[in-house]
C-alpha cells in the first residue's frame, strides 16, 4: 500500500484492487485529474484504512484473491457504513447478471464492468458519483443486456465498431468451448470430419486461448498442433496424419496461396472472425516443406493484444518521461532493443499512435506490416522487386515525411540512411537486435556508423522483455527460503535485494489453465542520450562501460526493473530469471 497522501475524509477515493498494475494506474490516473486516491490491495488492510480514514468513495473489485473476497468485504462493510456514509462501486471482470445482481442487494451503489470500460470512464464515473453522493440511489437505468439488474447512472458500458474485449473467465470459457468441439470432432471417424470446421474451430480456440501462433509440425504417424500462449509453446492437439493434407491445403485456400506448390517457402496472409463475440483479426501464413511434409506456423495479430497508449505500458514514471522527452523532439532516433518476440514492434506502434496527428505526415517501411494504422502510410518490404529496408527508406525520404518507423535496422546500408534521416530532421523509430539498450550504440559503431553520427542522432535506446504476468485469481503470497535468498543474491544487486523475501506465485487454477500466469507485461530499460555517453561513443568505449554511465545516471536495468515488479506481484522472480538470464 502506497500512502504518500494522507486520505481527506468525504474529499478522497479508496481503490481495493488486487490487481496492481491496473490499481497503480488508476491512482496516477486520478492524481492527474486533481483527485486524491490510494489503492490497496488486501480486504484485511481495507477494513482497517476506511475505519481510519473514512475515504468519500470505495472502488472495489469483487474478484478480489484471499481469504476475503469483494463480495464478503462488501457484506462486511455495509455493517458498519451504510450507503450514503460509505459510497461503493463494485468493479467486475465480466458481466454476469446473478453475481451483480447479488452485489446490488448486498447494498453497492454503482458497478461498473472493466472489460467494457475504459481507465478514463472509471475516473468520469467516480467524479459524478462524489459530486452527486445524495442521489447515487436514485436515478437507476437498465443496463443494455436487459438482464432486469438496476443500477445508477454511473454505469457506462463501453461500445465500440468492434467487438469489446472481455474479462478472463469469459475467455476461457470461450477457450474450453472451442477446444471441446475439436476434440469431438477428432473422435469422429476421418471421413466424417468437416475440415473447414475443424480448422475453424482450432483457430477460435487459439484466439480465445491468448495464443500468438499456431505451429502445426508433421511427424511420422502425426500432425501436432502447438500453441505459444504467453511465449510458452504448449502442445493442444494431436491430429492423425491423414488430415494434414487437408488442414494445410484449408489453410493456403485461406491465405490465397497455391495448393498444387508444396516444395518451397510460402507465405500468405487471411482475416479471421469469431462467431460470438465477433471480433476480427489477421493471420499472418508461413509454410515451409520438410521431411515428413509440410509445416505451417499461423501468427495470430489479434487487436485485442494491442496497447493503445504510452500510460498503460509498464513503464515507470521517469522512464515514461524520458520516452516522452524523445518524442516531443522533431528529429533524432528512437531505438527498441531486445530479442525476438520481446514486444519492440508493439512499442513503436504505441508511439506512432501517441504522435499520429493531422499535423504530421508518418510512413513506415515493414517487414511484414503487423497492424493496420489509421492515417499513417504503410510500406510492405517485397524483396522479390527489390523493395528493400534500404531502399524503401530512400524513396520514404522523397515523400516529405515527418516521422518514419523503420521495421529493423538489419545492415550498414539501412543503418547508414536511417542515421544520416535523423540528422536532416527526420524523427525516425526503429528495432535493432541486441540483448540490451547500452549494447545498442556499440552495435551501431560495428555497422560502420561515425561514432558522431550514434552521438548526436540517437534521443533514446529502449531495452525489454515480455514476462508472465501472475494469475491474478490464483496469485498467493510466498516467503522464500534462505538458499534461495542466497541464490538470488548473486544475480540481483545488493542495494536492490535488501533484505526482501516475500514474493508471489499463482497456484494454478480454471482461469490460468493451472499454469499460474496469465497475459504478459513488459520490463524495460530506457537509456537516454546525456553528454556523459555521448562523450564514451566518441571514444568508442565498449557496451559494458556505456551501461555503467548509463546506470549511473538514472537507468533502471532490466533485471533491476523486474525485480520491483515480481515484488511488487506482477511476476514471480523465476520468470524475471528466465526471460532476463536466459
Amino acid at each position: 500500500m502506497d500512502a504518500k497522501k494522507a486520505l481527506k475524509p468525504k474529499e478522497s477515493i479508496l481503490i481495493i484492487e488486487d490487481n496492481l498494475f491496473m490499481a497503480e494506474l488508476l491512482v496516477e490516473k486520478m492524481s492527474n485529474e486533481g483527485l486524491n486516491a490510494l489503492s490497496i490491495y488486501d480486504a484485511e488492510g481495507a477494513i482497517s484504512i476506511i475505519g481510519k480514514e473514512k475515504p468519500g468513495l470505495v472502488l472495489l473489485d469483487i474478484s478480489l484473491s484471499g481469504d476475503i473476497d469483494g463480495t464478503e468485504l462488501l457484506r462486511r462493510l455495509r455493517k458498519l457504513h451504510d450507503k450514503k456514509s460509505l459510497p461503493v462501486i463494485a468493479l467486475f471482470s465480466v458481466n454476469d447478471p446473478k453475481v451483480i445482481d447479488q452485489v446490488m442487494k448486498l447494498g453497492a451503489n454503482g458497478y461498473l464492468i472493466k472489460a467494457f470500460t475504459s481507465t478514463e470512464e472509471i475516473i468520469a464515473s467516480v467524479k459524478d458519483a462524489l459530486k452527486n453522493k445524495d442521489k447515487l440511489i436514485v436515478g437507476k437505468s437498465k443496463v443494455p443486456d436487459e438482464s432486469g439488474v438496476e443500477a445508477p447512472k454511473i454505469v457506462q458500458p463501453k461500445t465500440t465498431s468492434k467487438a469489446p474485449e472481455v474479462g478472463a473467465e469469459l475467455t476461457i470459457e470461450l477457450a474450453n468451448k472451442f477446444k471441446s468441439k475439436v476434440e469431438a470432432a477428432l473422435k469422429s471417424p476421418e471421413t466424417e470430419i468437416s475440415i473447414i470446421n475443424l480448422v475453424d474451430d482450432m483457430m477460435e480456440y487459439a484466439f480465445w486461448a491468448r495464443a500468438s501462433d499456431i505451429h502445426l509440425e508433421p511427424f511420422g504417424e502425426s500432425l501436432l498442433a502447438r500453441l505459444r500462449i504467453d511465449g510458452i509453446l504448449q502442445d493442444s492437439f494431436k491430429f492423425s496424419k491423414g488430415l494434414h493434407s487437408g488442414i494445410i491445403t484449408r489453410i493456403k485456400v485461406l491465405g490465397g496461396i497455391r495448393t498444387d506448390e508444396h516444395q518451397a517457402a510460402l507465405d500468405g496472409r487471411f482475416k479471421m472472425t469469431t462467431k460470438e463475440p465477433r471480433v476480427e483479426f489477421d493471420v499472418r501464413v508461413s509454410i515451409i516443406p520438410t521431411f515428413y511434409g509440410e509445416n505451417a506456423v499461423l501468427r495470430l495479430l489479434a487487436e485485442q493484444t494491442k496497447i493503445s497508449k504510452l500510460d498503460d505500458m509498464a513503464l515507470t514514471d521517469s522512464d515514461k518521461l524520458k520516452i516522452k522527452k524523445a518524442t516531443s523532439k522533431p528529429h533524432g532516433m528512437i531505438l527498441a532493443t531486445g530479442p525476438t518476440g520481446s514486444g519492440k514492434t508493439t512499442t513503436l506502434y504505441t508511439i506512432l499512435k501517441e504522435i499520429n496527428t493531422r499535423e504530421v505526415s508518418i510512413i513506415t517501411i515493414e517487414d511484414p506490416i503487423e497492424y493496420s494504422l489509421e492515417g499513417i502510410d504503410q510500406i510492405q518490404v517485397n524483396q522479390r522487386t527489390g523493395l528493400t529496408f534500404a531502399n524503401g527508406l530512400r524513396s520514404i525520404l522523397r515523400q516529405d515525411p515527418n516521422v518514419i518507423m523503420v521495421g529493423e535496422i538489419r545492415d550498414e546500408e539501412t543503418a547508414g540512411i536511417a542515421v544520416n534521416a535523423a540528422l536532416t530532421g527526420h524523427k525516425l523509430l526503429s528495432t535493432i537486435h541486441t540483448n540490451d539498450a547500452a549494447t545498442t550504440l556499440p552495435r551501431l559503431l560495428d555497422m560502420g556508423v561515425e561514432p558522431f553520427l550514434v552521438a548526436s542522432t540517437i534521443n533514446v535506446a529502449i531495452g525489454q522483455r515480455l514476462v508472465r504476468m501472475i494469475c491474478q485469481k490464483c496469485k498467493t503470497k510466498k516467503r522464500i527460503t534462505e538458499a534461495e535468498f542466497n541464490n538470488l543474491a548473486e544475480y540481483i544487486p545488493k542495494e536492490v535485494l535488501d533484505n526482501h523475501k516475500d514474493f508471489y506465485y499463482g497456484k494454478g487454477c480454471s482461469v490460468c489453465n493451472q499454469s499460474g500466469y496469465f497475459s504478459r507485461m513488459g520490463i524495460y530499460e530506457v537509456l537516454e542520450m546525456n553528454d556523459f555517453i555521448r562523450e564514451a561513443i566518441m571514444r568508442r568505449a565498449d557496451a559494458g562501460e556505456v551501461k555503467k554511465i548509463a546506470i549511473k545516471n538514472g537507468m533502471v536495468p532490466l533485471l533491476e526493473d523486474g525485480f520491483k515488479k515480481a515484488l511488487a506481484g506482477f511476476t514471480t522472480i523465476e520468470e524475471i530469471l528466465r526471460v532476463v538470464r536466459e
